[in-house]
């Protein structure tokens, strides 16, 4: 075999990248012009410098993916963006406004409840589908009050099939990224209750306990605690706040009230934690009306109350970031991260 046979021959170990022609080129030209240089010695050079090809393409491939993930940091991370509080068929301004957010932006559509108003009929989903309903392929729905007001919120399962999850219950899981997702119903009544023991808070328990190792955000439509002057706070839901606060749980967005807020991480009875405490967003932004705002609750960081928009979450392994999105023309935002527990 000639030194170019030689060469061409040579493969990296496990790879399927062949040695460049040219480097055993240039090896067997050596050993053609080179009549008085022992044959020997120049064919073990052309190996010598095709091993030494091989070590650069390996360093160089593992340069490459080196450079690639430093370039891209956040390769692993997911998204999850959306609100509630969001189609009213006699004003669909602010619902279009926040459609073209979301169409703006990749990422799994959490729909946080109240998504068709005034009852949740079809006629009024007819709304919802001319503006969310054009991202409905990758939502997952939250129910909300609204929704029931039609028996057994049934067009809303209708509409959104198995991305609602089981029609009897209205509540579910998956997992997005290194993230664990819970959605809730917390439509209490329509599922036998959201007290301790209830069926919602065992299946909850028993869903937290299969993914200890997660970092886990929850989302449902009616929220613990809120500076909403037409809702408030709902107490109703307290024991499900602490089956997840229990579990280490670390961010939970509701709407129902129709603003905006942020609080600091905090325990199921309001107390500042930041060890273990979970963060609550109300993002109740998402096109249906404005309304006032009351005291500022406990631990409430910032509100708004003036401005559609949509809550952008990405999810990274052991950390998160939001950005609350607004719609074209307003300047009103909120960013951060926050690292799970």
């Amino acid at each position: 075999m000639s030194a170019f046979n030689t060469c061409a021959a040579l493969q990296i170990q496990g790879s399927e990248e062949r040695i460049p022609l040219r480097t055993c080129a240039y090896n067997s030209l050596l050993v053609r012009s080179s009549r008085g240089v022992n044959f020997m010695f120049m064919q073990k050079l052309a190996v010598t410098a095709a091993r030494a090809a091989a070590i650069f393409i390996l360093a160089s491939g593992i340069n490459r993916s080196a450079d690639q993930s430093a370039a891209n940091p956040d390769e692993s991370a997911a998204v999850l963006i959306g609100a509630g509080d969001i189609a009213d068929c006699s004003n669909l301004f602010g619902a279009e406004a926040t459609a073209r957010i979301l169409e703006q932006n990749p990422g799994t559509v959490m729909a946080v409840g109240d998504l068709a108003y005034p009852r949740g009929t079809k006629a009024d989903f007819a709304c919802y589908d001319k503006t969310w309903g054009r991202v409905k392929s990758r939502t997952r729905p939250a129910a909300g009050n609204h929704e029931f007001r039609s028996s057994g919120a049934a067009f809303y399962f209708k509409y959104f099939g198995r991305a609602a999850g089981d029609p009897a219950r209205g509540f579910y899981s998956y997992d997005l990224g290194s993230w664990h997702i819970i959605v809730l119903n917390s439509e209490c009544l329509q599922v036998g209750g959201c007290n301790a023991g209830s069926p919602q808070e065992k299946w909850l328990r028993a869903d937290l306990a299969a993914h200890p190792s997660a970092c886990t955000l929850a989302y449902w439509h009616k929220p613990l605690f809120s500076s909403g002057a037409s809702h408030g706070d709902d107490p109703e839901i307290k024991p499900l706040w602490q089956a997840l606060y229990e579990a280490n749980a670390d961010v939970i967005i509701n709407g129902h009230d129709h603003d905006y807020e942020r609080f600091a991480p905090q325990d199921p009875d309001g107390k500042p934690d930041e060890q273990r405490g979970m963060r609550e967003f109300v993002v109740g932004s998402g096109g249906k009306n404005h309304r006032p705002l009351a005291t500022p609750q406990p631990n409430s960081e910032l509100r708004n109350n003036d401005t559609y928009g949509v809550l952008k979450l990405t999810l990274k392994p052991g950390a998160y970031d939001w950005q609350f999105i607004p719609e074209a023309g307003k300047n009103f935002t909120d960013s951060g991260s926050g690292a799970c527990h």
